[in-house]
């Protein structure tokens, strides 16, 4: 599962920050995860305690929001959401689209003390 991973790297950006500000311990990690970046949210909140065990993460609270997958299309400028399984906008029936948002994962902020 490249979750573990995921993971990892997350408590790896604590560490780092750690040493940079130098607070003690951090109290919530707020995540944000696209819609179709295949991250699998509850297999985070399985590894972190696991994976923070000992270090100033243990114990935070993951807060994770989603970021809605958002499409553009070339030929009419439509920009928004599609159906689940479309590969076509739904203003004109094109097939040039393109995601321009949903595939993020990253660390948006640090509550610590």
């Amino acid at each position: 599962m490249h979750e573990l991973a995921l993971t990892e790297g997350i408590l790896s950006i604590v560490t780092s920050e750690q040493k940079k500000s130098g607070f003690r311990r951090v109290l919530e990690i707020d995540l944000r995860i696209g819609e179709f970046s295949g991250v699998i949210p509850s297999c985070i909140e399985e590894f972190f305690p696991l994976v923070a065990k000992g270090t100033a993460a243990e114990n935070a609270a993951l807060c994770m929001k989603t970021i809605p997958a958002v499409f553009a299309c070339s030929d009419c400028g439509y920009e928004g959401t599609i159906e689940r399984h479309s590969a076509c906008c739904p203003q004109c029936g094109g097939t040039a689209i393109r995601m321009t948002a949903g595939r993020e994962f990253y660390v948006e902020n640090l509550v610590v003390e």
